[in-house]
Parts: structure tokens; C-alpha cells; sequence
């Protein structure tokens, strides 16, 4: 695609994208797919294999938190519990108890949330989660920096000291620097829910370590045949498999999110708030697993060596497995490394 444009931030800026792409004729093919797939699923270091890169680079790697009520709850339940996973069982019956376990027929903003607010605070329950979960404003926040997100068949990092964590599957949406969503594609939120549950000021810690984003296989532009609308009606399908033999299976349904993603896009940019080279957008995840995988009472938690796979039919398989951020290569190749491999080839243009 480098003759269309050298970047994938250039092509998303293009106007008429889809034309562009279609007039520009022959383009010359580097690798064949299947090599590509099979080296990207390779053990040796990716400097010295043919593999995938995650489809974005310069663009921000933001995220959207709390927009399904599934996982909204587990979230009031990592912040009671501060991070230990063997008091979460209780503190979900009794949150249960309170607030029940269906908000979905709230809208986020509207008076009735704003009523349920007024009781929950009199009952001293209210909590952050809650806040923006069914508040007005959307969380968003960074999951990671431009060009640090792993792709297809890469291995995913947790932090070292991480004991209570989880994938989030996630649908990631493609954002110009008009603010216009032109494409889709799946993501690995990779989640520290010990961290988090300390203390919300610890979500950069939770969210951002080395190779703890995953984006891909491929992104797929809008056009006449996938929008918008289409995203928010697909099934995300994931499987986590241990070396342990241990399997969990779970859907997450586009459906179910309780917020317009179209809004989200809006309330991450516009005149408040400018993303100059674009940004991918993760919408969320109702998947919060509760089922014990070790001792009773602790839900689920990762293990090394765990292969975790995203897919839905019309975006394709993700598919990475879980190590340590402090075992994996360090991330070396950033905007710098970019620019001058870009001088290299001849591609920077005026």
C-alpha cells in the first residue's frame, strides 16, 4: 500500500478512501498471506521472521472503560474489593443485593440514571464505575502509545507483579483526524484487575506496559458492504486456552453496549480535544469472567503460556498468547525508528 500512502495515517486521511485504493491499480505484493500468518505465529524473534504488525501506527491508542453493564459491575466490585480477588464472590452478592445485576435498560445521561445515582449514593454505594458507566460522560482513557501495539500471532505482556488479571475483547474503531470512523478491527485490552481495584489512579500502571495491547488481524474500511451499524451488531467470540489444559469460552455481544459508539468518538474528539494523526478507539467489553479457574472464590486469572483468541467472521481471528512484560523484547521501534525507515525507503513527501 506504500504507493497510496506511506503510512497507515495517511491512507485513513485520504478522502474518497476506497476509490484511491481501487484506482490505484496493481500494487506489488511483498509477501504471500499464508507466509505472513505462518510467521506471525513463529517463536523466533520477530526481527528475523516475515510477520504482522498491527494495522495503525502513528495513531493514538485510546479506550473506552465501564460501557457494558456486564463488566460495569465487576468493576464496582474490583474497586470494594481494592485488588483481592478472594473477597470478590461477597462483595458481588451484596452489590447484587443492592443495585441488581440488569441496568440495561438505562441510558447513560438520562434522569432515570440520575435518579438510581441519588439512591445509590443514600445507601453509600455509589461508586467511580458507576459514575461512568451510566454517568454522561464516557470514560476514555490511553491505552497505549503510537506504534506500541502488538499484532496478530505476537505474544502479549502482564505485569510482573500482576496476580488478578484478564483479556478484554474488544471491538477497536479506526478515527481520522476529522473524527470520522472509517474502518474496524479487533483488540486485546489486556487488563490488571488487582491494580485497578487498589486504586483507579493506578489505571495507567493497569492498562499500559510492554506489549499489553494487541490490535488486529487486519482492519477492515467501510464501505457500502461493513459500517458502523454492522459493528454494532457482531457477536465477539473468545477462547482461552491454558497449557495447563484449562479452556474458557465466551461471547461478547456488540449489542449490549450501552453507549452509542458514534458518541464515544464524539466525546473523545472534537473543538475540546484534537488527535492530529487520528486514533483507534477501544469500545469495551462486557466480558468480565467470574468462573474459578484456581482456588474458589478468585474467578479467573491468567497463566503463562495462555493462547488467547478474538474472532468474529467479519473481522477475522487475533490471536496472541500471554507472558510477562518483562520477558518480552522491549518495544524499540517507535515514531523516530518510523521516520527514518520511512527516509530510507524514499516515502516522506512534502
Amino acid at each position: 500500500m506504500s504507493p497510496v500512502a506511506p503510512t497507515m495515517r495517511d491512507l485513513l486521511e485520504l478522502e474518497d478512501l476506497g476509490d484511491k485504493i481501487e484506482g490505484a491499480g496493481e500494487l506489488r505484493a511483498i509477501a504471500s498471506l499464508d507466509d505472513a500468518l505462518k510467521g506471525s505465529q513463529d517463536d523466533t524473534a520477530a526481527e528475523e521472521r516475515l510477520h504482522l504488525l498491527a494495522p495503525c501506527d502513528l495513531q493514538a491508542v485510546k479506550a473506552a472503560g465501564v460501557t457494558f453493564v456486564a463488566s460495569m459491575l465487576e468493576r464496582v466490585i474490583e474497586e470494594q474489593a481494592r485488588g483481592d480477588a478472594s473477597k470478590a464472590e461477597a462483595i458481588r452478592a451484596d452489590m447484587t443485593a443492592i443495585i441488581g445485576d440488569d441496568l440495561s435498560k438505562i441510558e447513560p445521561g438520562s434522569d432515570g440514571a440520575a435518579r438510581i445515582k441519588e439512591v445509590l449514593l443514600e445507601k453509600g454505594a455509589w461508586s467511580q464505575y458507576l459514575e461512568v458507566g451510566i454517568g454522561p460522560d464516557v470514560e476514555v482513557f490511553t491505552k497505549g502509545q503510537p506504534m506500541s501495539s502488538m499484532g496478530f500471532g505476537a505474544q502479549i505482556g502482564l505485569h510482573p507483579k500482576s496476580t488478578w488479571n484478564n483479556p478484554e475483547p474488544e471491538v477497536v474503531l479506526a478515527v481520522n483526524s476529522r473524527g470520522e470512523i472509517v474502518g474496524a478491527t479487533l483488540g486485546n485490552d489486556v487488563n490488571l484487575r488487582d491494580f485497578e481495584g487498589r486504586s483507579a489512579l493506578l489505571l495507567g500502571k493497569a492498562k499500559d506496559n510492554n506489549a499489553s495491547c494487541s490490535i488486529g488481524p487486519f482492519l477492515r474500511l467501510f464501505d457500502g458492504g461493513f459500517t458502523l451499524e454492522d459493528v454494532c451488531g457482531l457477536d465477539l467470540s473468545m477462547t482461552i486456552e491454558g497449557t495447563d489444559n484449562y479452556r474458557l469460552e465466551a461471547v461478547s455481544s456488540m449489542s449490549k453496549i450501552s453507549r452509542d459508539p458514534a458518541d464515544i468518538v464524539n466525546q473523545t474528539i472534537g473543538a475540546h480535544h484534537q488527535y492530529p494523526d487520528g486514533f483507534m478507539l477501544f469500545l469495551g467489553t462486557m466480558f468480565a469472567p467470574t468462573d474459578d479457574r484456581d482456588n474458589p472464590g478468585q474467578g479467573f486469572t491468567h497463566k503463562i503460556g495462555d493462547r488467547v483468541t478474538i474472532s468474529t467472521p467479519r473481522l477475522g481471528a487475533l490471536i496472541n498468547h500471554v507472558n510477562l512484560s518483562d520477558r518480552l523484547p522491549p518495544w524499540q521501534f517507535g515514531t523516530g525508528a518510523l521516520m527514518r525507515n520511512l527516509a530510507k525507503r524514499g516515502l516522506l513527501k512534502d
